[in-house]
């Protein structure tokens, strides 16, 4: 396995650098083609490290963009955060990836400005994989644009089919837009013209509308909205799913019967919570940038910033801004 080097946001996060240290520390003991690089605070970051590691190393960052900071305030004044010298390494050709827990619109402007476009791509999109009921589904924009054009949307489009054939290894991916009913006539002016630019492009396997309810059920392997319907789409379903998982421990554990019953059913609950379980599927990427780039939650405990680490690995070894890149043209209106 070709060796991959991966830098690592560790201050910007909701829970702070140890989580970011003990995932980094779990990443390189399970993978030894892996290296990884931490940003933050040197002083910090030694101090939270169990030992020293040939394959994790330290670079220093005198300062840490904010949730509650403006993308705009972030990119005039934190220059020298965990966030931006991280990406710089990814730039420089320090590391491969990047993974950060951050501020979106800061990682967003920072990875605009530090990494750069696509040529022809308009904005970056949030993508993430979500289980379904046979398999899983790319979902993009997840909150990097509120708002997006007719044109965002179909470009949206082109770079999640690409990324579902990348990584899934589907020759050709189901795609479909997210919208308020199956209908040609439901949605807003955006979506329909959207629709009319996909149906147009026979490259791409566009199979129409599909609601809420489609995300999990395998009815297509791309779905395709904008930030703002995508973020609560994404957060509903995460909600649901821990909700499910509270349910099940509660009904298990509140009587004897109830206790012998998920002794017994214990193997199938446990695939069942796998499949479920947010922290497993944390990390969505940031498609669109000439590098990879993967945006973990920001409340992420160390299972879930595990997970998005070892997906921005997967990610390079796929080599999938090149991938992508070199498919953009033919796809381009």
């Amino acid at each position: 396995m070709s060796p991959v080097t991966i830098a690592v946001d560790a201050m910007s996060g909701d829970r702070g650098a140890a989580i970011a240290v003990a995932a980094a520390e779990e990443a390189v003991r399970e993978n030894e083609a892996l290296s990884l690089v931490l940003v933050g605070s040197r002083g910090e970051l030694e101090a939270l490290l169990s030992e020293p590691h040939p394959r994790l190393r330290i670079v220093e960052a005198t300062d840490a963009v904010h949730m509650h900071e403006r993308p705009s305030h972030a990119l005039r004044h934190k220059q020298n955060s965990s966030m931006a010298v991280a990406l710089r390494l990814v730039r420089d050709g320090e590391a491969q990836g990047c993974v950060s827990a951050g501020n979106t619109g800061a990682l967003m402007a920072f990875g605009r400005s530090l990494i750069k476009m696509y040529p022809g791509i308009e904005r970056p999109a949030i993508v993430k994989l979500i289980p379904s009921l046979r398999g899983r589904c790319h979902v993009l924009d997840l909150g990097a644009n509120v708002d997006a054009s007719a044109e965002n949307l179909y470009q949206f489009a082109i770079m999640g089919s690409l990324m579902a054939a990348a990584v899934s290894g589907l020759p050709e991916p189901r795609l479909a837009l997210l919208n308020v009913g199956e209908e040609e006539i439901k949605g807003n002016e955006q979506v329909r013209l959207a629709s009319h630019m996909l149906a147009q492009c026979d490259s791409l396997n566009y199979i129409g509308y599909v609601e809420g309810s489609d995300l999990f059920r395998d009815v297509a392997d791309v779905v395709v909205c904008d930030g703002f319907v995508g973020n609560i789409a994404l957060k509903t379903g995460e909600g649901v799913a821990a909700m499910l998982m509270e349910l099940l421990e509660q009904a298990f554990t509140r009587s004897l019967y109830g206790r012998i019953l998920g002794w017994l059913a214990r193997p199938t609950l446990m695939r069942l919570l796998r499949t479920i379980d947010p922290a497993r599927h944390n990390g969505a990427s940031l498609l669109g940038l000439q590098g990879v780039v993967v945006k973990s939650h920001g409340n992420a405990n160390e299972r879930a910033m595990l997970a998005a680490i070892r997906q921005s690995a997967r990610e390079v070894r796929l080599e999938i801004p090149r991938r992508i890149n070199e498919q953009l043209d033919e796809l381009m209106l």
